[in-house]
C-alpha cells in the first residue's frame, strides 16, 4: 500500500505572468487545487515578489510555503518541474523564519503597524539627505547619520536590497539583524552594525518638517515618519520549503562566494 503523503491537499497560486499561469493551469489539471484553508501546503508559482505576497498572506497560518520559479527574480523559489511534485514536497527542507514588527509613528501623531520578512527601511523623501538619531535597545548608539537612508534586514532580506546598499549577507539560521546605511554622508565611512535579532531598534527622524522621511516594511509604505521602531516578532514562525541542495542556506552561501 502507498504511504499516504503530508501533503495530499495542495493550494497552488501564481502571479499573473503567462509563463506562471501556463504553470498554475498544467499543475491544477495534475494535481488538483485545494482551498488554502484547507491545504496542507501552499506553491507559489512566480517569482520572489509573489512568494513575499503568498508569505505575508499566509503569515499567521503556520501553512508550509513552497515556491516554484515562475517569475524575474527567484532567490526564494524551487526550480520549477510538473513531475511528482507529492515526492519533492516530501522530501524538502524547511526553514522557519520571523517577521520584523515594523511601528511607525507619523508626524500627525498616528501609529501604523506592518510586517516586514525582508526589510524595514526608512528613506528620503525630498532631495534633502534624511538626518537619523539610532537608538539600539533604548541606548542611543547614533546621535546623527545624515544619509539617503538605513535598512534593517533579515537574514532572509539580507540578500535583496540589504545587499544592494553593500550591506552583508546573513545565514538563514543566523540570530542576527543588519543594519545598513543607505548612501551615507555623516559619518561617511560608517558600514552599519550586525545586531542580535533580539534587538529593540528605534530610528527617530530630525527636523522631520525640513527633511520628511518615508518608511517602508517590505511594500507597506508610511510617509512623514517621526519615529520608527522596529523588532523581530517572535510569535509568528513560517515555514518555507526548499528542495534538498537549494535550501535558503544553500543559496545564501553560494551568493557570498559569487556562485
Amino acid at each position: 500500500m502507498t504511504k499516504p503523503s503530508r501533503y495530499d491537499r495542495i493550494a497552488f497560486v501564481a502571479s499573473p505572468s503567462s509563463e506562471a499561469q501556463t504553470a498554475f493551469n498544467q499543475l491544477t489539471a495534475q494535481y488538483g487545487n485545494c482551498n488554502p484553508d484547507e491545504a496542507d501546503v501552499v506553491v507559489a508559482l512566480g517569482g520572489d515578489g509573489l512568494m513575499l505576497q503568498t508569505l505575508h498572506h499566509h503569515m499567521r497560518t503556520g501553512k508550509p510555503i513552497y515556491g516554484m520559479h515562475r517569475g524575474t527574480v527567484g532567490f526564494l523559489m524551487n526550480e520549477y518541474s510538473a513531475h511528482d511534485l507529492r515526492a519533492r514536497l516530501e522530501t524538502a527542507h524547511e526553514s522557519e523564519i520571523n517577521p520584523l514588527l515594523m511601528r511607525a509613528t507619523d508626524v500627525n501623531d498616528r501609529v501604523h503597524l506592518h510586517h516586514a520578512i525582508n526589510e524595514v527601511y526608512l528613506f528620503r523623501q525630498t532631495s534633502q539627505a534624511a538626518r537619523l538619531r539610532i537608538l539600539i535597545d533604548e541606548r542611543e548608539r547614533m546621535p546623527e547619520l545624515i544619509a539617503d537612508g538605513i535598512i534593517v534586514a533579515t537574514p532572509a532580506g539580507s540578500t535583496a536590497y540589504n545587499l544592494s546598499a553593500q550591506g552583508p549577507i546573513l545565514p538563514i539560521n543566523a540570530a542576527l539583524l543588519a543594519l545598513t546605511p543607505i548612501s551615507a554622508f555623516r559619518p561617511r565611512r560608517w558600514r552599519g552594525a550586525l545586531l542580535p535579532n533580539t534587538a529593540y531598534v528605534v530610528i527617530e527622524v530630525l527636523e522631520d518638517d525640513k527633511r520628511p522621511v518615508a518608511a517602508v516594511a517590505d511594500h507597506e509604505e508610511v510617509r512623514r515618519v517621526r519615529r520608527v521602531e522596529v523588532l523581530s516578532d517572535k510569535s509568528i514562525s513560517m515555514r518555507m520549503l526548499f528542495d534538498p541542495g537549494h535550501s535558503l542556506e544553500e543559496r545564501i552561501l553560494r551568493e557570498q562566494f559569487g556562485t
